[in-house]
């Protein structure tokens, strides 16, 4: 295990290398900062020469990259165009992007995966149908059109929430926002489990777990489940990291100040050290993700073993 490990972590330093390098070459690419920077004038010659000295922007592309990953390794993810500096940034947008895919992963594991088994086991008869209709429906209907409609319903009309979350956004604010985030990948986990469960309960050891007399809730659970999560857990590990840089439209309808809020305004402005410095991190989670979910495959099934 350990030996595995150490060759994944390996192999986690050339993607990692090549996923910023594209990153800091497409945000370079789409626009020039200091035009963004200057605002709808545009800036005198002298000014933007400066302030093109001033962030390292006057330096061949591959040396403002290397420079760049030299400071990330130190813990510098560079200033933005504000002065202020992008971990600084992080330090108030990380945490809160990370009680929202909380809460997004907590809806998509409990409720996923218990209408998915549900489902799986009555394949076919009407509650099969209809969460099959109702997953459609959710996958179907843009994120945006259910966030607005949530916020409109339940906060507009009823007043059952606030229809903006605070700065602080404590866990029991960020459950609807959680919800519309998951809405798409709860329905996802719920099909994957369903599909997995409909076809492991047809396998040679489940047969012979129900012929050896087992109750049906350790069939299900310690044989039947066990073996239908690996690709759920597989999905579930990817989206992780999928949900904290897909956060930016969730963010923006409950005005939730976070990865996505300064992602977007990073983009907006053509700030490139924000937009570079937030993906960098979100490439780290990605990797970190995938890592552990590969992990956890040898716990759910004991014949899986890494060299």
């Amino acid at each position: 295990m350990g030996r595995y490990v150490a060759r994944r972590l390996l192999q986690m330093i050339p993607v990692f290398v090549g996923a910023t390098l594209l990153i800091f070459l497409m945000v370079n690419v789409m626009g020039d900062p200091i035009a963004g920077l200057c605002g709808e004038r545009a800036c005198d010659t002298a000014t933007a020469t400066q302030l093109k000295r001033e962030f390292g922007l006057d330096k061949p592309l591959w040396q403002q990259y290397a420079t760049y990953m030299g400071n990330v390794f130190t813990g510098d993810f560079g200033t933005a165009f504000n002065g202020q500096p992008v971990t600084e940034l992080m330090a108030t947008a990380f945490p809160v992007t990370i009680r929202l895919t909380l809460v997004a992963i907590v809806f998509e594991v409990v409720i996923g995966i218990t209408l998915g088994v549900v489902t799986g086991l009555r394949r076919g008869r009407p509650v099969d149908t209809a969460v099959l209709l109702g997953t459609l429906v959710v996958i179907s209907v843009p994120t945006f059109v259910t966030g607005l409609l949530l916020q409109l319903l339940l906060g507009v009309k009823w007043g059952w929430i606030r229809p903006s979350v605070p700065p602080e956004a404590t866990l029991d604010e960020l459950i609807v926002p959680g919800l519309v985030l998951a809405s798409v990948s709860l329905a996802y986990v719920t099909r994957l489990t369903r599909t997995s469960i409909a076809e492991n309960r047809r396998a040679d050891y489940v047969r012979t777990a129900v012929a050896k007399g087992l109750p049906r809730r350790r069939v299900v659970v310690r044989h039947l489940l066990r073996n239908s999560l690996i690709p759920v857990v597989t999905f579930i590990g990817t989206d992780i990291g999928a949900l904290m840089g897909g956060a930016i439209v969730t963010e923006r309808i409950f005005n939730i100040h976070g990865v996505g809020y300064q992602l977007y305004q990073g983009i907006l402005r053509q700030n490139t050290q924000t937009v570079v410095g937030f993906v960098t991190v979100l490439v780290l989670v990605f990797l970190v993700a995938n890592l552990l979910v590969d992990l956890l495959y040898a716990v759910l099934d004991p014949r899986i073993r890494y060299a």
